[in-house]
């Protein structure tokens, strides 16, 4: 069997090399070797003595059962078997330093993945400026970005699937496995379409809105009851007519297409009635402008402690609240 059919034969065989006694220091000395022509200029290069490198050469050339280098009066030249094992040597030097490089990055808090949970508003308001900051300062960090109910997200955070989410605490949920850093009241405001009627008519009273279809979150949910509870507070029975949905994006198109009013967080309000959402199809009604869901938070496991990309990310997070 020739050199280059047992490299393929042991490259078939996870730990191969390995098991038949390859070293660390081998890579770097047949790399020098390839690099000076000479065993001396080799050991040199890698602060090794002669007599050890030729001892090292001599057992990879048993580990490969293949010659790696012809003597010649200048030197030593390297076999096909040779500089093949070389390269391949030279790629593995290459990928352990870039792994050495990502590894100090990561633990420096450069590098990595942060999975974060968000309701709306804040999603909006805090963290889409801080992931258009991270493309610019920490380009190297990978952020996956969960929109959701403040439920849902407590349910991924304590499966470990989010490293945080900013909303609320559910209410069935063990309050000791979790810490808070409160935020702020989410205002809330009622959305229509751009040419909606009640935008054409001037000052607008919450007893106009009621008149009209509402698209609402199913019942039970946080957004829903809000604006339950303060029509109920003010004097006014809840929407006689109210499509059920969770999704955001059904909301729109409803709203964009009829005359229904929807509730949504304020900031979300905003920013579908621009060009950078909606295009300006939509509008924020102003009525109602006290209405606003009980405060989020910064919601953390108790018992896991940040890694240095999710512990960036929070920074910034607390950078643009403090900002506010």
């Amino acid at each position: 069997m020739s050199g280059l059919d047992l490299l393929s034969e042991v490259a078939g065989s996870r730990d191969g090399l390995v098991r038949r006694g390859l070293r660390f220091p081998q890579l770097r000395l047949l790399v020098a070797l390839q690099e000076t022509g000479q065993v001396s200029a080799a050991a040199a290069q890698i602060a090794m003595t002669q007599p050890a490198a030729s001892r090292l050469l001599a057992d990879l050339e048993r580990a490969l059962g293949a010659k790696l280098y012809e003597r010649h009066p200048k030197g030593v030249v390297l076999t096909d078997v040779g500089q093949l094992f070389a390269e391949r040597s030279r790629q593995v030097l290459r990928l352990l330093d870039e792994a050495s490089g990502e590894i100090a990055e990561m633990t420096r808090g450069t590098q990595g993945q942060v999975h974060i949970g968000s309701v709306t508003g804040p999603a909006l308001e805090l963290v889409l400026p801080v992931i258009r900051e991270l493309r610019v300062i920490y380009p190297k960090i990978e952020v996956a970005v969960q929109v959701d109910t403040s439920d849902r997200l407590a349910e991924a955070l304590l499966s470990q699937n989010l490293d945080f989410y900013i909303g609320r605490l559910p209410d069935d949920l063990d309050a000791r496995s979790v810490t808070l850093e409160p935020i702020a009241p989410e205002p809330v405001a009622l959305i229509v379409r751009l040419d909606h009627p009640l935008v054409r008519k001037g000052p607008v009273a919450l007893s106009d809105c009621l008149a009209y279809d509402w698209v609402m979150q199913p019942k039970g949910g946080l957004l829903r009851r809000t604006v339950e509870t303060y029509l109920l507070e003010n004097g006014y029975a809840p929407p006689a007519r109210v499509l059920s949905t969770s999704s955001l994006l059904l909301t729109l198109a409803i709203i964009s297409d009829t005359n229904a009013i929807a509730p949504l967080a304020r900031s979300a309000a905003d920013f579908y009635a621009t060009r950078e959402g909606l295009g300006g199809r939509v509008r924020r009604l102003d009525v109602a402008g006290d209405m606003a869901v009980l405060p989020y938070s910064i919601v953390r496991r108790r018992d896991a402690a940040d890694a240095p990309a999710a512990a960036r990310v929070l920074t910034l997070i607390r950078r643009k609240l403090a900002d506010r």
